[in-house]
């Protein structure tokens, strides 16, 4: 199996500080954001947007994660319960919440994810953050803030590793 490395450690944080400047030059500040990681690395990517933000601005965003298991259209959703699709400590009405992954491939992904959070909540906005968009779309969504954008072809698989779940960083292209 042919295996490239696309982004390393170094290109990780900057793509991660890039994101960070666009989401308080858009947003004009952090009031009312808030950042919802997709478990398991987007739960990881969205703590590290958390910290960025606050080494920049000085403001630490309320950071929490969404589980999206039972609401995937691919999977049986009677392991899980969508009352605990959201964890965070604070209420999510009103406030423009920020969804926090690894990889846009389908949007399946994305779509559940918004499922899961307007099931129970009613936010004033839907974003979406990504580290990498790697194109071939089945649903009509697209990331306000991206990462990098890797165009693949349908049998190259990308991997992302984060030191919180794997003990490196890094993204691969793999064939």
């Amino acid at each position: 199996m042919k295996r490239r490395t696309i982004l390393d450690d170094a290109h990780i944080s900057r793509s991660l500080t890039r994101m960070s400047h666009e989401i308080l030059e858009r947003n004009k500040g952090t009031e009312g954001l808030v950042f919802l990681g997709v478990k398991t690395r987007g739960e990881f990517l969205a703590d590290r947007l958390q910290q960025k933000v606050e080494e920049i601005d000085g403001v630490k965003i309320p950071t929490g994660t969404l589980d999206i298991t039972a609401y995937r259209d691919d999977k049986s959703s009677e392991t899980e319960s969508l009352e605990e699709a959201i964890n965070i400590d604070i209420p999510l009405n009103d406030r423009h919440v920020i969804i926090v992954d690894d990889v846009l491939y389908t949007g399946r992904t994305i779509r559940a994810a918004m499922d899961a959070i307007l099931n129970q909540v009613r936010p004033s906005k839907i974003s979406l953050a990504v580290l990498i968009d790697r194109g071939h779309r089945e649903l009509p969504i697209r990331a306000d803030y991206v990462g990098k954008n890797i165009p693949t072809a349908q049998d190259e698989k990308i991997n992302v590793y984060l030191a919180e779940h794997d003990d490196i960083n890094e993204v691969v292209i793999s064939e």
